[in-house]
């Protein structure tokens, strides 16, 4: 498995930045900022699935030359 690219670090950090939105909304009876902190860890997913798909691809792309080279 490969370092984490951008789009997973960034996927991350929303999900974590989600979370905390999320949770201070229920704290504070603010259902905008729940919904918000939702919003946001649904986002950081889709991002960090995109950045793990990108790094398989990659990988895969790096194997298949490395097998022609042989």
């Amino acid at each position: 498995m490969g370092l984490p690219n951008r789009d997973e670090i960034d996927g991350k950090l929303d999900q974590a930045k989600g979370g905390i939105k999320e949770n201070v909304g229920k704290v504070v009876n603010d259902k905008d900022l729940e919904q918000e902190g939702k919003a946001d860890r649904a986002k950081g997913d889709v991002q960090e699935g995109w950045g793990k798909t990108k790094r398989k691809v990659g990988e895969a792309v790096e194997d298949i030359g490395d097998a022609i080279k042989k």
